[in-house]
């Protein structure tokens, strides 16, 4: 049975991911502070269905709390990480600054400091396609340059990048940083656009389209993504002893046993069409608002995932229709909408 610590485990993607490590038969400690960023009730509603199973631990507290950190990882002893937890939403950030860098960047040194600590075989941590920020290259791969970030969240997430390089490169830890794209399904955020889009439409209120709707998005559901992240487990990478022994589509460092990949669908969806997909599954046409660009936020998202699909003979494949009538099935039974 291996043990496997999982951060932000009351979240969206951390309860999916939970939920498939232990239908496996690993143990897992879910560690989450619960904030009040959204519906904790939400976040409480998904560590109930966890708590169901015998092998899974919870453990409450912030990243920043070492203290804490420290001992629910002594008592627990993992062999993997997998380091989901931080302070999301790229529009929240220019208004709260400070909670991302406490949550992003110190968060994510104590948690790579346990990976130190106690040896683990891989440490995975969550980065998003928000660091590619200003480039226009796209489907973005993994080996572009990200120095244009757009947004504090996003350069705090670049900034947990490079302290993972680092700690592999000195510390001899394997570490896989995967940058997620726009991630939607059941038992999602209510700050993202499924559940507030449903919520006002249902209402009879308007949803407010950003970039008069001129927005691409690589629109990715939530168990594609984690079926890549449980896969990308056992894909640990290894210092190489050239640069040259390097494949020319891998973003494996040539100093460290460190690497990035890519996971999303590998498809651009035009925002409207999204809103299509979602008034047509409600049964309702939504009344909208055409708003500008908001700051901090980019025309277009699209994902390269070659790399993934390398690694793991995996490639995220279900389509925008059923990943929509999925979650709109559940946003009817969840909120009692039906």
């Amino acid at each position: 049975m291996r043990r496997v610590l999982v951060t932000g485990s009351a979240g969206f993607i951390g309860y999916y991911l939970c939920e498939a490590l232990l239908a496996q038969g690993d143990a897992v400690l879910g560690y989450d502070a619960l904030t009040d960023y959204y519906d904790v009730a939400l976040k409480r509603a998904r560590l109930a269905r966890l708590a169901r199973h015998n092998n899974f631990q919870a453990v409450e507290a912030l990243l920043e709390d070492e203290a804490a950190l420290n001992a629910a990882c002594e008592a627990f002893q993992p062999e993997v990480i997998v380091h989901l937890a931080g302070q999301p939403g790229v529009r929240y950030s220019i208004d709260h600054p400070r909670t991302y860098i406490n949550a992003n960047i110190i968060g994510s040194f104590n948690i790579l400091e346990i990976a130190r600590r106690h040896q683990v075989q891989h440490c995975l941590m969550a980065s998003t396609s928000s660091v590619y920020g200003a480039g226009r290259d796209m489907p973005y791969n993994e080996r572009q340059k990200c120095d244009t970030p757009m947004s504090l969240y996003a350069a705090t997430k670049k900034a947990s990048e490079a302290l993972g390089h680092s700690q592999a490169h000195i510390f001899d830890i394997p570490v896989t940083m995967f940058r997620f794209f726009t991630v939607y399904g059941p038992w999602g955020r209510p700050d993202m656009a499924p559940i507030k889009f449903s919520k006002a439409i249902m209402e009879g209120r308007a949803i407010e389209v950003y970039n008069h709707g001129d927005l691409y998005r690589d629109f990715t559901y939530v168990e594609d993504l984690v079926e890549g992240i449980r896969l990308l487990i056992d894909c640990p990478p290894q210092r190489p002893a050239r640069a040259e022994e390097i494949a020319d589509d891998d973003s494996l460092s040539p100093v460290a046993p460190f690497r990035v990949v890519n996971i999303g669908n590998s498809t651009q969806v035009y925002l409207m069409d999204f809103i299509a997909a979602m008034e047509r599954h409600l049964g309702v046409e939504a009344k909208k608002t055409y708003l500008p660009m908001q700051p901090g936020d980019v025309p277009a998202t699209w994902a390269d995932c070659r790399l993934l699909e390398r690694l793991t003979g995996y490639r995220p494949r279900t389509d925008l229709d059923t990943g929509v009538a999925r979650f709109v099935d559940w946003y009817r039974s969840y909120y009692d909408t039906a």
